[in-house]
This record gives structure tokens, sequence and C-alpha cells, in this order.
């Protein structure tokens, strides 16, 4: 139990030291807004990156298929 107790101790001091993503002064959907934010970001990455693996991988395979089923 006595770990247990120190643990939470440790955790409560790191999230005390740690910086988070909005202002706390902040009311209502402004609170969020680098979070927001963020998210965004990382959603237009992700679809852009798709895009870009799903083209490469279309074009490889159109390639291999020209060179199987010869020229």
């Amino acid at each position: 139990m006595n770990k247990l107790g120190k643990y939470f101790g440790e955790v409560r001091s790191e999230l005390k030291k740690a910086t988070w993503p909005w202002d706390p002064k902040e009311k209502g959907f402004k609170k969020y807004k680098q979070l927001i934010d963020s998210t965004v970001v990382v959603m237009i990455a992700m679809v852009l990156l798709g895009a870009y693996v799903a083209t490469v991988d279309f074009a490889m395979r159109q390639f291999m298929t020209f060179l199987t089923t010869g020229f």
C-alpha cells in the first residue's frame, strides 16, 4: 500500500511540472484552441501521408503489372 501511495505522489508531482495545451483561465471552447488546432494539423498530415502512400502504391502496382505481363 505504501508503494501505491508513493506512486500517486510522484504522478501528482510530475503532472504539476507538465505544460498543458490550453489556458486554464479561458472558458468554453477557447480554452482548447491550441489542442483543437494541433489535432487539425495532425489529421491533415495523416490524410496527406495516406494519399501519398496510396498513390505510390498504385503506381508501383501498375509498374509491376506492366513488367510481369510483358511489353
